[in-house]
Order: structure tokens, then C-alpha cells, then sequence
């Protein structure tokens, strides 16, 4: 598969048909030739091969961005000449949706109707962010009268946008779309093992008006990553990945103060009180915990159920989860798609095993590797039961389909249950009492909150973690603050002398 889009042009591609990075608005190999293997991980077979970038392709790739911020060709166009270019990429976004739907299930195996589904939502947050140029307000400032002190917000300059592989497409327009229409230049990071999406991007981007060296697409693996996180020519770095990555960008972002917008791991308690109805309840457990095959970081993996209705409630999500279709993401009946890749999959064998070890039961979460599932990186979803909050199982994320279900029996220890781990993204909560319900949200330490329903990230609103799940927010004009600095303007409307203290009067 080397031709997933309609109009990329010949020169995306080397002679050995792998696909280039993007660098100044000109398709070129990398300096040392190395190439990546994308791999579709629900049968082994080789999608596409790609030139990884070095360190010079890097350092190319930087001042390109620099170039092209400093010469204001793009960041000094008026706010809705930049807001019509995202519109117009958008649009773009939505005619090669097909397109891009199938390099994104081929890459990371996600059923291809979500990946539709993704896809379209990565038009409707352009178009979204293509508003922000317009709404990047300033202040006025009340100060004495002799004087006009006002805001302005200015774009930060080149921005390095580093996502991961569960949804590729989407992160990045997540970071480029607001990135650029505030003003900014970028160099795109996408995973190694999904680089795909973001290089058919960089050509939709130049093929919507968007100058050359605004948007740049280096693929390679997290050395390339680290090396550009690291060079002292970026003045921003917006990443989704994990935690522990997180903590590093930022000790690196701290030796030159550069700003940091970080969305990382999440262990979301998805919380079930006594009242609930049952039937949406399970629904509600199933799909927080599953969707994506569970590779998602807002995953409701830890399931804390009110012990009367315990038993139940687990009798029924087994059932749920046992009829849940695995396969292929191509085929049209697929519920759960392949782990991304072998390395992925080891690690959540290895928590099957944890718990096994620590003394809890897994329902479900065996390998799959007969008949149509043999060459993929498939296994069964699963459920823990008999865990505590203090195992390894219910405290790290788990980045698959295999969740804990934990009851508690009353309000104060689901909240303590909730906040007991090192993370904050996101958190569910089941009930028909109300109030129940805003009293637990206030008391849980989380991002997001969501009251019988689970995972909605609307374009209009924050998006963010509490505690090792990050800092700063994405979508929603909150940011805004993201990619602006904001600069304080004073301006003295009296000619006569001053009577502040620190100035020099003059002499007659």
C-alpha cells in the first residue's frame, strides 16, 4: 500500500517507493536514507516503508520553521486569511477521508468505521480552531487615566508537535490546527509505527495555501523526538504520550525554559452507584474500557461498582465483553481491533500475569493466534476481578483491553478509590442523584468528569490531566494560551511631565 491518497505527488516518494519527509514544502529523503516499516499489526504484513530523519534532518527541519516564522510570511497574514487556509484544509481532510481512514486502521489496527469517525472529527476541529485567529483577544487594562495599558497575543514561534500512534491523525490536528492559525510554524513528530497520516497532512496542508516551512513532518522513532525536543530553537513542545516521556520533555524543556503542553497517561476510575440502571451501566463500562482496544489514555480501566449491586454488575459486563467481536479492522464486523504492536501486546500480557501473581482472576484476556487471527497481535478483552487498588494492575496504566472492577461501599471510599492513583485525566460517574453526582465530581481529582456517559471530547472544550496527567489543556479556547505569549502594552497620553517618582523632571 503505497498510494493511499488520491493527488499526493510523485516527488512524496523515494525511487524504493517510501515515503519522504517533508521539510521547507519539499518532498526530499533523509540525510543517512534509513528507512521505517509500517506494519499493520492485525496480520504482520509491510503497509509502507518510510525515510526516518537524524539529527541533521532535524536540524533542517527547525530552520525551515524558523525561516518561515521569522520572515512573518505567515504569522503576519490577517487572522482570517489563516483561519480560510484551515478551512480550507478541512476541507481537504474531509474529500481524502477514505483515504486516510484506511492508512489509519491499516497502521494501528482501529475498526475502520472509528477511523471514519476519527477522520471526520479532525474537520470539524479544524474548523473549529480556524475561529481562534479571530478570538486570540487582548485586554485593556484599567490604569490611571494618563496612561493606555492594553494585551496583545503574539504567536510563540516554532513549535515542535510530538504525537503518539493510538490516533495519530487526530492528536496532530489536535496541536497543528491551533499551532498555525494563532500564527505559529511547526515540526510534526508522529509516532514511528503511524507516521502515515501526518505525512498525507503535510501535503493537504501545502495544498491548502499554507506557506512553505509552516508545517514540517519528520518521521523516526523517539531519538528523533528527544532531538527535537532538545534543540534550543524551539520554543514550544506540545506531546501525548506517556507519562514517563512527559517527565523527560520536561527536564529537557526546563535547560531552556521552553513552554511545555503535555497530555499524558491516565488510570480513569469509571464509578457505578447502587442506583443505576444495569443495562446502560454495562454499556457505558464496556465501551469507556474498549474503545480502541482499550489504547486509549481516557480508558475507564479502573470499574469501581457500589457492593450491593457487585456481583450483578460483573455477571453482566463478562457477558457484554464476551460477545464483543475481535478481528481484522478491515472487516466490517469488528468491535476490537489488534494491539498496535508485538512490544504492546507483550506488556499487556505481562499484566495479565501481574494480577495473576498479585492473586486477582482474569476473565478473558488470553492471546489470540489461531485461524484468521494468526500473524496479528490480537487477545481477548478481559476483566480482573478480586484486585485492590493497590496493585500494579489497578495503579498503572495498562494501555489495552483489560480493566479492574473494584467495589466500594459508599461515597467517601469511591472517592478515595478514584483519586488513588498517581493520575488525573478523566473520570466516569453512574447515578440518577444529582446531587450524588456533583458532590463526587467535586471531589475527584480529574480533568474531565463525565455523569452517565463516557468519553465525549467535544472540539469546544478543554481537554487536560490533573496530577501525572499533564498540564495545560488542548481544544476549547483555553488553548489559545497554549501557542500565544501575551504582551503588555503602556502608552503615556500626556505631554506634560509626569508626577511619578521615578522619573526626572524637566528644568526650565
Amino acid at each position: 500500500m503505497t498510494a493511499l491518497i488520491t493527488g499526493v505527488p510523485e516527488d512524496a516518494r523515494n525511487a524504493d517507493g517510501s515515503w519522504r519527509c517533508h521539510i521547507d514544502g519539499v518532498w526530499r529523503d533523509t540525510q543517512d536514507a534509513r528507512r521505517l516499516e509500517v506494519v499493520n499489526p492485525a496480520n504482520g504484513a509491510v503497509v509502507a516503508t518510510v525515510a526516518a530523519a537524524g539529527p541533521a534532518d532535524v536540524e533542517d527541519a527547525v530552520r525551515a520553521a524558523c525561516r518561515a516564522f521569522e520572515s512573518g510570511a505567515w504569522r503576519t497574514k490577517t487572522p482570517q486569511s489563516r483561519a480560510s487556509a484551515l478551512l480550507r484544509l478541512a476541507q481537504r481532510i474531509r474529500n481524502h477521508a477514505e483515504d486516510l481512514a484506511l492508512a489509519e486502521s491499516l497502521s494501528n489496527g482501529m475498526p475502520f468505521g472509528d477511523a471514519r469517525a476519527m477522520v471526520k472529527r479532525c474537520a470539524t476541529s479544524l474548523e473549529y480552531a480556524s475561529g481562534m485567529a479571530q478570538r486570540a483577544y487582548g485586554q485593556s487594562i484599567p490604569v490611571a487615566s494618563r496612561y493606555l495599558d492594553f494585551t496583545v497575543r503574539e504567536p510563540i514561534g516554532v513549535c515542535a508537535l510530538v504525537v503518539p500512534w493510538n490516533g495519530p491523525l487526530l492528536s496532530a490536528v489536535w496541536k497543528l490546527g491551533p499551532a498555525i492559525v494563532l500564527g505559529n510554524s511547526v515540526v510534526l513528530k508522529p509516532s514511528e509505527l503511524t507516521p502515515l497520516t501526518a505525512l498525507m497532512l503535510a501535503h493537504l496542508c501545502a495544498d491548502a495555501g499554507i506557506p512553505p516551512g509552516v508545517v514540517n513532518v519528520l518521521a523516526g522513532g523517539p531519538d528523533v523526538g528527544a532531538e527535537l525536543v532538545g534543540h534550543p530553537d524551539i520554543h514550544k513542545i506540545a506531546f501525548t504520550g506517556s507519562t514517563a516521556t512527559g517527565k523527560a520533555i520536561m527536564k529537557t524543556a526546563a535547560e531552556h525554559v521552553k513552554s511545555v503542553t503535555l497530555e499524558l497517561g491516565g488510570k480513569a476510575p469509571n464509578i457505578f452507584f447502587d442506583d443505576l440502571d444495569m443495562t446502560e451501566a454495562v454499556a457505558g463500562a464496556v465501551s469507556g474500557l474498549m474503545r480502541n482496544t482499550g489504547q486509549t489514555c481516557i480508558a475507564g480501566a479502573r470499574i469501581l461498582v457500589q457492593q450491593s449491586r457487585y456481583e450483578e454488575f460483573v455477571q453482566r459486563a463478562l457477558e457484554a465483553i464476551g460477545r464483543l467481536r475481535v478481528g481484522d479492522g478491515l472487516d466490517v464486523t469488528t468491535q476490537l481491533g489488534p494491539i498496535v504492536s508485538p512490544a504492546q501486546l507483550d506488556k499487556v500480557q505481562d499484566f495479565v500475569a501481574s494480577a495473576r501473581k498479585d492473586g486477582a482472576e482474569v476473565h478473558g484476556g488470553q492471546l489470540l493466534e489461531q485461524d484468521s487471527y494468526a500473524g496479528g497481535n490480537f487477545m481477548a478483552p478481559g476483566i480482573i476481578t478480586g484486585a485492590t487498588s493497590t496493585m500494579r494492575v489497578s495503579q498503572d496504566e495498562i494501555f489495552g483491553p483489560l480493566g479492574v472492577v473494584i467495589p466500594f461501599e459508599n461515597e467517601e471510599e469511591a472517592v478515595a478509590l478514584a483519586n488513588d492513583t498517581p493520575y488525573g485525566l478523566a473520570a466516569g460517574i453512574w447515578t440518577r442523584d444529582i446531587k450524588r453526582a456533583l458532590r463526587v465530581t467535586r471531589g475527584i481529582r480529574a480533568g474531565t468528569v463525565w455523569i452517565n456517559t463516557y468519553g465525549w471530547n467535544f472540539v469546544e472544550a478543554p481537554m487536560g490531566g490533573f496530577k501525572e496527567s499533564g498540564l495545560g489543556r488542548e481544544n476549547g479556547d483555553a488553548v489559545i494560551d497554549a501557542y500565544t505569549e501575551t504582551k503588555n502594552v503602556v502608552v503615556e497620553l500626556q505631554d506634560h511631565d509626569s508626577l511619578d517618582i521615578y522619573r526626572v523632571g524637566r528644568r526650565s
